[in-house]
């Protein structure tokens, strides 16, 4: 790819090249230069800020054939060779595909051996919080007794992963996210050289998108320079980015405080039509209130002053709100953007959030389906609202009708209704108050094969659930599998809040994709409360007909005959009730 071209030539090869890192590039020249150097280093810090190209800058500096030496001479063939890694003497290990126990037993059995190329050996072990247990086990071993002419340089993004026995025998460096200031000026610096003729606005658009990340606004850069005709622009950063320019996003915000639902939702299309991705214009959206929120609360910090170009258009918009609206917007944003992982729609979702937070709503609801709160029904548009009050109008007209034909009159007094409505329509047919699942086909499906079967695998259900994710696992162990009907699992739960949990879109889908696996076919899940589950399997075998059975000897000793029973028992009972059944 073209971008790593742009980034393999101007990776940081001295300690001065190294951006926004001062603090640690000044603690290892200091170190070098009075030869107090230890046989273990940690560097941890986010991605792209420099780890690995110190790691390998402070290679060179003690094998340079000038030194060892505050700086490379990068001239000598020692230098260029590392930089090349044709040394066998300096070894890059990527922990990430080599994690386990038997990769770090050979580096243990060779470090003994002296180094044949260069003064001193070097293992940079990148990713190291990948390693497994055992694999730790076998590289503390090495780090407690280190031969002398080794040194280890060990680099993560996730230090917490790392046992406290591994850190505690190094020398530990945090690694910052490079600020904004000091990646434009590094960027600038490389497009002078390069020739590369780009805007200042654009710049600090390539630098505020990286986050932090050197090697992230580099790759950018040449991508940008590679898209663009001519001198490069904020817009063509956005178009290879899909995102979207601040001056439409103070539109659309001002159609959101105006309340005018119709041109936000225009906008939004408009976006769309473009190829914007929904999930980025969240997101975009999100990291603008976020903005507008610093402005407001922190106007003078020179942690917005750095990030925001346009701070004059920022502080115009920021004073339509106040704070604690654009929180309940964030909030409110935040919830759609993680719903949005699990949808296949989620330009539906993208407009959803925008009529939310135009109708003032202060927080997105915790369940996965999108409902109008109560709060905000009157600023709805007016259509939102009929069509509501006509479904509910359907649905207390279908129970009318459904109590109307099992028996229930008017006239039935509160205390009786209940059991007049048990009496005259089946428990089993009935949905369920709370969950709104009919349980029938469930009760009879409850001691069949597929439900007996599935028990039987219950155990590895759970085990895998745990190995995918162990919080997850935490709130579904709590849960008893009942029954199993068709392509359904339906779980128990006695606590409600284990049950509201699991039910969680993000974690529901962990557990279906286990269920699949597993049961071997595509399988989904329901959840009921115990207590429910209980109730309709009592109902149901308290309204269960009672089968009599006659006996009857067709031979005639002394009883009467088959013929006379059953004439009987039709008059006793009527013939529908009747079922003959033949030895």
């Amino acid at each position: 790819m073209a971008h790593i071209a742009l980034y393999r030539t101007w990776r940081s090869q001295t300690f001065r090249e190294v951006v926004g890192q001062k603090h640690i590039t000044q603690t290892l020249q200091n170190s070098l230069r009075e030869n107090r150097l230890t046989h273990a280093y940690l560097f941890n810090g986010p991605r792209g800020t420099g780890k690995t190209s110190t790691a390998k800058i402070l290679a060179k500096a003690i094998n340079c054939l000038n030194g060892p030496a505050e700086e490379p001479c990068n001239a000598c063939s020692a230098c260029e060779r590392i930089t090349e890694g044709a040394v066998m003497d300096v070894v890059e290990i990527d922990a990430a595909s080599n994690r386990g126990v038997e990769e770090i037993r050979d580096i243990r059995d060779k470090v003994k051996y002296a180094p044949t190329e260069v003064r001193q050996k070097v293992y940079i072990i990148d990713e190291v919080h990948m390693l497994t247990t055992e694999a730790f086990n076998a590289l503390l071993k090495t780090l407690e007794e280190p031969p002398a002419h080794v040194m280890f340089i060990l680099a993560t993004t996730e230090p917490h992963k790392i046992p406290a026995t591994i850190i505690s025998r190094c020398q530990r460096f945090d690694f910052r996210r490079v600020s904004m200031e000091d990646q434009v000026l590094r960027l600038q610096y490389i497009c002078d050289q390069e020739q590369i003729s780009v805007s200042e606005e654009a710049l600090h658009y390539i630098a505020r998108l990286s986050d932090g990340g050197m090697r992230d606004a580099l790759s950018l850069l040449d991508q940008a320079a590679s898209f663009a005709t001519g001198e490069v622009q904020l817009s063509d950063i956005l178009s290879i980015t899909g995102g979207v320019a601040s001056d439409q996003f103070k539109k659309l915000v001002l159609y959101i405080k105006e309340k005018n639902l119709g041109a936000a939702l225009e906008l939004i299309d408009t976006f769309m039509q473009e190829g914007k991705s929904a999930d980025k214009c969240i997101e975009n959206l999100i990291n603008y209130f976020r903005d507008l929120l610093m402005v407001r609360m922190v106007p003078n910090s020179p942690v917005i002053t750095e990030r925001v170009f346009d701070m004059g258009d920022l502080r115009e918009v920021a004073n339509h709100f106040s704070p604690s609206e654009m929180m309940a917007m964030i909030e409110t944003l935040n919830h759609y953007q993680s719903e949005m992982k699990y949808s296949v729609q989620p330009q539906t979702l993208l407009e959803i959030s925008i009529m939310k937070i135009s109708g003032g709503h202060r927080g997105a609801e915790s369940s996965s389906t999108v409902s109008i709160p109560a709060e905000v029904g009157g600023r709805l548009p007016q259509g939102d609202l009929f069509a509501q009050m006509t479904r509910k109008l359907q649905q207390l007209e279908e129970q009318i009708a459904s109590l109307v034909k099992s028996g229930v009159t008017g006239a039935a007094a509160d205390s009786n209704a209940r059991q007049a409505a048990s009496a005259k329509v089946p428990v089993a047919s009935a949905p369920s108050k709370k969950s709104g699942i009919k349980l029938d086909g469930y009760l009879k499906a409850a001691e069949g094969p597929e439900t007996k079967a599935a028990l039987m695998k219950w155990s590895q259900v759970l085990g895998d659930v745990k190995e995918k994710k162990i919080t997850v696992h935490a709130w579904f162990v709590n849960g008893d599998l009942v029954s199993m009907l068709d392509d359904v699992v339906l779980v128990a739960f006695k606590n409600e809040m284990h049950r509201n949990t699991t039910e969680k879109p993000e974690n529901k889908v962990i557990i279906e994709q286990v269920l699949t696996s597993v049961l071997g076919k595509p399988m989904r899940l329901l959840t009921i409360m115990r207590k429910e589950w209980d109730d309709a399997k009592n109902d149901a075998a308290s309204s269960a007909p009672e089968v009599m059975e006659l006996v009857a000897d067709g031979e005639g000793n002394g009883t009467a005959s088959k013929e006379e029973w059953i004439s009987e028992a039709i008059q006793l009972f009527g013939e529908e009730l009747v079922t003959i059944k033949e030895d």
